[in-house]
């Protein structure tokens, strides 16, 4: 009995050929180390432009958006691949949220999401309705997921504004939260940086009151 465990337990532990390959080689590893801090150079680099958009609006927008400042974070283990993410702005709390993240995932994409709950979510809606055909023309596509802190873009979690009537997405609005996003394929690497600024812009126009300053 105790050798059949030993037996099982050895064939579970056993590298394949790939695998053995894999871990012999450090090369790979390296090579992902400097992949991750190249993402935080763009995120970085981003941020400081970020910062300078909103100063620039800086009457029109919330005060919570300048609370705090860039926070960069990166993990190992989202859907079992490495990630980093830039949350700027950041608001958060129980019942109201307004953030924008910037979202690295190995071996998928880029993506910014403006992320809004309770009160900050109920005075944007109008706007965000009035921008569907905006939205839709600008290749943006809405969460339709329960779970806000899902990142994927399969169409159980985001699906383009585009292939929704402007009823459907306005009953979207009504949910709880809402996230408006846009992604990157990473073979287009060497167009994130434009891009993460891009769209960081359209999305602050999101949550701008033109009409009443704020200071």
């Amino acid at each position: 009995m105790l050798t059949f465990k030993l037996m099982t337990t050895a064939a579970k532990i056993a590298l394949s050929d790939k695998e053995l390959e894999l871990v012999c080689d450090t090369g790979w590893i390296l090579t992902k180390h400097a992949v991750i801090q190249k993402v935080y150079t763009v995120f970085g680099n981003a941020s400081q432009e970020m910062q300078s958009i909103l100063e620039s609006n800086r009457l029109f927008l919330p005060v919570e958006l300048f609370i705090h400042s860039p926070k960069i974070a990166k993990g190992e283990n989202y859907r079992l691949l490495p990630y980093v993410m830039l949350d700027y702005p950041r608001h958060f709390t129980v019942d109201n949220i307004i953030a924008i993240r910037t979202f690295f995932w190995w071996g998928n994409f880029f993506s910014v999401t403006l992320q809004l709950s309770g009160n900050f979510k109920i005075l944007a809606e109008d706007v965000l309705l009035q921008k569907y055909e905006w939205l839709k023309a600008g290749g943006f596509s809405i969460c339709v997921n329960d779970d806000p802190w899902e990142h994927g873009f399969d169409e159980q979690n985001f699906v383009p504004v585009h292939q929704m009537t402007k009823e459907k997405f306005s009953g979207m609005l009504q949910r709880k939260f809402v996230k408006i996003a846009k992604m990157l394929p990473l073979r287009e690497w060497n167009e994130a940086p434009g891009f993460i600024v891009n769209v960081f812009t359209e999305l602050v126009e999101l949550v701008k009151d033109d009409q009443a300053p704020r200071r």
